[in-house]
């Protein structure tokens, strides 16, 4: 039998280059190798849009088009939506029992967001315990793989710890499940921190040429170089991260001419706008012939949930009869 792997995004609307490079593409690939279940996490959105949350209904559904469109086949995985399955929510309570708060203090993200995300109060239980949540959602599973980026592997750890402490109590329960390593961790964004949504530097599938653009002109190169003629450093240029990826076969031509001042930045930059429509055109021409077909869509995300929902209340029950609150 195939092993299983598991992975979700959250619905916070159309998903970026970073999303497709950082997860997306490698999902498809995982697709033939392995029993996938993708999801859309609408649960984890409302730690940060719970002011707001009518937004993340259509959210949802632009993740869902992004992951079709991307190419991930609703005949080889399992594609749903994380509230469709009540499964996870009743497996975050338990864990909640087992963790303490200490753990879910030092995760990295936690500080960071907290630091970086201004609209919206994130002092509150949901936030702080949304790594319980997460490894609800990838042990209901019995997954063997969590396909991540360098950058996400505290997370998985967080999982395996607390996995681990329920085994100790009542036995092999969950399996611990391992990383398989993304090839790009990590891409910035147009400002150079980590592309996202929150911080309005993504570069995003569901953009119009125009839109795309605008992005690429307006993002920061190397801002020592002043002139076009002043020697560049294109390892702390956003657009050589951008060049490559797609723009490898003249990786090396690019480098050296910014390096010796014959290529400008904004050169540089309509090199980069051409190559990265031209190499993401079928992902795009996909999504922009699915994003109005919605009832074909909820069709696929109802009957994942359905399946997913089997699979998960079985792993649950084992857990609950253990425990002795299964009646």
């Amino acid at each position: 039998m195939k092993k299983r792997v598991l992975s979700g995004m959250q619905s916070t609307g159309k998903l970026h280059i970073g999303n497709y490079h950082g997860a997306l593409e490698h999902w498809v690939r995982l697709q033939d190798d392995y029993t996938c279940y993708f999801f859309v996490a609408n649960y984890h959105s409302l730690t940060t849009l719970y002011q707001n949350s009518k937004e993340v209904y259509e959210n949802s559904f632009q993740v869902a088009i992004d992951f079709l469109a991307a190419g991930i086949d609703p005949g080889k995985s399992v594609l749903f939506i994380q509230s469709l399955v009540p499964e996870h929510t009743e497996l975050h309570l338990l864990l909640s029992m087992f963790t303490p708060i200490s753990w879910l203090e030092r995760v990295p993200s936690y500080k960071e967001k907290i630091s970086n995300i201004e609209f919206a109060d994130l002092t509150t239980y949901g936030f702080l315990g949304y790594p319980v949540l997460q490894t609800a959602d990838i042990i209901l599973y019995d997954a063997h793989f969590v396909p991540v980026g360098e950058d996400q592997l505290p997370h998985l750890e967080l999982a395996r710890e607390i996995a681990r402490r329920v085994n100790h109590y009542y036995g092999d329960i969950f399996i611990e499940p391992a990383p398989l390593l993304t090839p790009f961790s990590r891409i910035p964004g147009i400002d150079g921190r980590k592309m996202s949504k929150s911080y309005d530097n993504a570069i995003f599938l569901g953009d119009s040429d125009e839109q795309i653009k605008s992005r690429i002109m307006n993002a920061i190169t190397d801002p020592a170089r002043i002139k076009k003629s002043d020697p560049g450093h294109p390892e702390v240029c956003n657009i050589f991260a951008y060049h490559r990826i797609y723009s490898s076969d003249i990786l090396s031509q690019i480098e050296s001419e910014c390096r010796t001042g014959k290529r400008g930045c904004v050169d540089c930059k309509k090199e980069c706008f051409r190559n990265l429509t031209t190499a993401l055109s079928p992902v795009r021409e996909r999504r922009f012939r699915i994003e109005n077909q919605k009832d074909y869509i909820k069709d696929i995300l109802r009957e994942g949930s359905k399946k997913a929902s089997y699979y998960a209340s079985g792993v649950l029950n084992r857990l609950r009869e253990k425990m002795g609150i299964m009646f």
